[in-house]
């Protein structure tokens, strides 16, 4: 049963997506046993066209309520068509309300999807296949309760 609600949560998801005209690229990957290692950088390779389109870059995250702190340090990496460095930052990504422990995101039970605008605003000079690789910067390895990340490319609301 629980393998069956799975599926249907995928595929209802992907039905939502397909109807989203601003998106340009979602992707989520599991992560081994919900444990985000270190040196498990997710990448997430993306195809600009439009290097006119204003775009922002979201990151996703499924967590449970068994993650022992409120926020999340993720550190992007981002590299352009000819695979040099255009940008890299550490954002802190809040799981929960710091004061009532309330988590964020959508959710029931115990897990929650979470997406948090990362980059906004961003232009790509060049079309072509771009990479984007998230890295976890807690200071537990593994970090334990971190279920799945991702990434998300949309055009920007109001510029499309």
């Amino acid at each position: 049963m629980h393998k069956f609600l799975g599926m249907w949560a995928a595929a209802f998801l992907l039905l939502l997506a397909s109807c989203d005209p601003a998106r340009v690229y979602e992707q989520n990957v599991d992560l081994p046993e919900g444990n985000w290692a270190i040196d498990n950088v997710p990448a997430f390779e993306f195809e600009i066209q439009d290097t006119t389109q204003v775009y922002d870059v979201y990151f996703n995250v499924r967590y449970n309520l068994q993650y022992d702190y409120y926020n999340l340090y993720v550190r992007h990496q981002l590299l352009g068509p000819d695979s040099i460095l255009l940008s890299s930052q550490l954002h802190e990504l809040l799981l929960m309300d710091s004061k009532t422990g309330k988590p964020l995101g959508d959710g029931s039970s115990d897990i929650y999807d979470l997406q948090v605008l990362a980059l906004n605003d961003v232009t790509f000079k060049k079309a072509g296949q771009y990479k984007l690789m998230l890295t976890q910067y807690m200071r537990r390895d593994p970090l334990p309760n971190v279920l799945a990340v991702g990434a998300r490319v949309a055009k920007e609301s109001g510029k499309q």
